[in-house]
């Protein structure tokens, strides 16, 4: 059965974005930072080397994207096209005209509604969910089923928290760490 999967940089202290995000300036100041783990050798970003490919591979692998609407309004809604998949964005308000034109990108109001699209979508792949907002109403909800964090060796000290507002306590399960000098890794299971 396909599992839907929050892919998420974070530093040590728990931030996602450095301050001033805003989508003239998406994941706020110092944002790479949490993202120099996806280099390769050459210094591009893309596909690293190493055991962190196999993180990247399985990005690449999915079926289907759920993302919030302002993780998606920051990245322009991916332009339509997140490695070939459908896009759905959870979001309570209606798409926006600059949303509409991208055909593989569908609004949907709740995250049940919007995850059990997704998994359809996806078939027997797993679906990327991206956002902060996102994953703390997936959690809530009981439909997040994994979760995989790349903990990058830094202290933000301020910015945005991935978990800042959560209804209670979710157990986890560890069930995979890849530790490299870039990142540590970790991937978790929800205990639904």
């Amino acid at each position: 059965m396909a599992a839907s999967v929050l892919l998420m940089s974070m530093s040590v202290d728990g931030y996602i974005a450095g301050p001033n995000d805003a989508p003239g300036n998406p994941g706020g100041d110092g944002f790479m930072r949490l993202h120099e783990w996806y280099k390769t050798a050459d210094g591009d970003f893309g596909r690293p080397d190493g055991p962190a490919a196999d993180i990247w591979d399985e990005l690449n692998a999915t079926g289907a994207v759920l993302v919030g609407r302002r993780t998606a309004e920051q990245v322009d809604w991916y332009g339509g096209d997140h490695h070939g998949v459908p896009i759905f964005v959870l979001s309570r308000q209606p798409a926006p005209e600059a949303a509409q034109k991208y055909e593989t990108v569908t609004f949907v109001s709740d995250v049940e509604s919007a995850m059990a699209q997704a998994k359809a979508a996806a078939g027997d792949k797993d679906v990327l969910v991206h956002g902060a907002y996102t994953a703390q109403k997936a959690l809530e909800a009981g439909v997040l089923d994994e979760l995989q964090i790349d903990q990058v060796p830094v202290l933000f000290g301020h910015g945005m928290r991935l978990f800042d507002v959560l209804p209670n306590q979710i157990e986890l399960e560890v069930a995979r760490v890849i530790d490299t000098p870039a990142a540590t890794h970790i991937r978790y299971r929800v205990r639904h």
